[in-house]
């Protein structure tokens, strides 16, 4: 929300304005898009980002695109890479400074991930990262043969900037093919990593990997969060192997890891606190049941730090899966998995909840529990609420300290969005999109 004036996306590349006042639309814009675009995983956005008079769009073809914020009339339009071996857009682009920054989808098809910076004012590319690392390069030789070539490792959430030392913080995502690790022997950097990057040339300041080799769609790229607490300045991760990970953002040292839900791939830690892959965890032929399942202890959905309380909480959910694998061939353009899944039947019917953690502990303090997995974001305020929505439709607001549930709204579908608040006039306002519907509430 700039300046009274709410901007949003929606499937297939839809980009609008709305009167945040009112909901009346000011303008639309819809992305014409060529009929053999191959996105992961649905054809969705997350959003746009915005400075000055533009608006910053990524395209399930692979675009970086400028917006008049105004009119919604495209300003520039550039071709990052070639759509038709698997590579899109889905996020939010990020404003840093003068540049529009993003990362690529596409990990489920043996692309080779990267994260480019952009212009503003023109559209060129002002630089590149490769998140698989080529010959010569740091990381290279954790990767067999020429596997790095194909290797996925994705940078398909938004990451964030710390303006006091220029640094971003990228999450990434599975290595490729995702649950066959034949093949591609060794860690596989940089993927399911946390990269520390200088926002003016790409750099790599630092990097932590969480899941090393992995073998089960475990992608890091959930939303990292900055912590101060005195002189430590933090980074927090809820990770989707079922890890809460805290680290030294100065340095990527690595504070602690406790798990946050159900645990079954990892049962010791190495030297330096990380969890380690115990000899069951391997996906076979026949099928292995692992805790957390594909989908993970969670997933892309944002989570959402009080200072007040000094909780993290995050969208959360039980599930195991049975894992197997096979020889696959990579074509380019097609899927990539190497695998399949499916669920453990011990597990179902499948639970969420939404939890609360405290960093300095790695412990649950509460968790508000959810009849089915949830897909929603969570947004604390400084009112000392946490609102979420829920599979069932419902979107709700709690008590941040205890977990209490204190009022809900029915929106008729599924929550798939983070909340978001915003003010107009020293008025208060809460958003949150629930089906094809954005919903906005007042507060007294």
């Amino acid at each position: 929300m700039v300046d009274g004036i709410l901007y949003g996306t929606g499937p297939d590349d839809r980009a609008f304005a709305l009167d945040a006042r009112t909901g009346r639309p000011i303008w639309l814009y819809q992305r014409q898009l060529p009929t053999d675009i191959r996105p992961c995983c649905g054809r969705i956005n997350r959003g746009l980002a915005i400075l000055g008079d533009k608006v910053f769009l990524g395209t399930l073809d692979a675009h970086v695109m400028a917006l008049d914020a105004k009119t919604g009339n495209v300003i520039w339009d550039i071709a990052a890479v070639d759509y038709k071996q698997g590579y899109s857009f889905t996020l939010a682009p990020l404003v840093v400074k003068n540049l529009v920054i993003l990362g690529v989808s596409g990990g489920e098809y043996g692309i080779r991930g990267f994260i480019d910076a952009y212009d503003a004012d023109t559209g060129q590319r002002k630089w590149r990262f490769y998140t698989v690392p080529g010959p010569g390069e740091p990381g290279h030789g954790t990767w067999e043969g020429d596997s790095w070539k194909i290797g996925g490792a994705p940078a398909w959430i938004t990451g964030t900037y710390d303006p006091a030392t220029n640094q971003l913080f990228w999450p990434t995502g599975n290595p490729s093919p995702s649950n066959r690790g034949q093949g591609r022997a060794g860690d596989n950097l940089y993927s399911n990593t946390l990269l520390a990057l200088n926002a003016d040339t790409g750099k790599l300041n630092w990097f932590f990997q969480f899941t090393k080799h992995d073998e089960h769609d475990w992608d890091s790229t959930q939303v990292p969060v900055m912590i101060d607490q005195g002189d430590r300045h933090l980074i927090a991760q809820a990770n989707r192997n079922g890890f809460f990970y805290v680290l030294d953002r100065t340095t990527g040292k690595l504070i602690s890891a406790n798990p946050y839900g159900k645990i079954t791939w990892s049962d010791r830690k190495d030297a330096e606190g990380r969890p380690v892959a115990n000899t069951e965890s391997e996906p076979t032929a026949e099928g292995r049941r692992i805790c957390p399942g594909a989908l993970g202890t969670t997933n892309w959905m944002s989570p959402t730090f009080d200072s007040q309380t000094g909780l993290f909480y995050v969208t959360a959910r039980e599930e195991c899966d049975i894992f197997s694998t096979a020889p696959q061939p990579y074509e380019p353009g097609h899927a990539y998995y190497g695998s399949a899944y499916f669920p453990a039947d011990d597990t179902e019917p499948y639970w969420g909840a939404l939890r609360a953690i405290d960093p300095a502990s790695g412990q649950v303090k509460w968790e508000f529990r959810q009849v089915s997995p949830s897909w929603s974001g969570v947004l604390s305020t400084a009112g000392g609420l946490v609102f979420t929505g829920d599979a069932e439709g419902n979107f709700i607001a709690l008590d941040a300290a205890s977990g209490k549930p204190l009022w809900h709204f029915q929106t008729g579908a599924a929550v798939y969005a983070a909340p978001m608040a915003f003010a107009i006039a020293g008025n208060q306002y809460v958003a949150i999109a629930a089906g094809s519907s954005l919903y906005t509430f007042g507060l007294p």
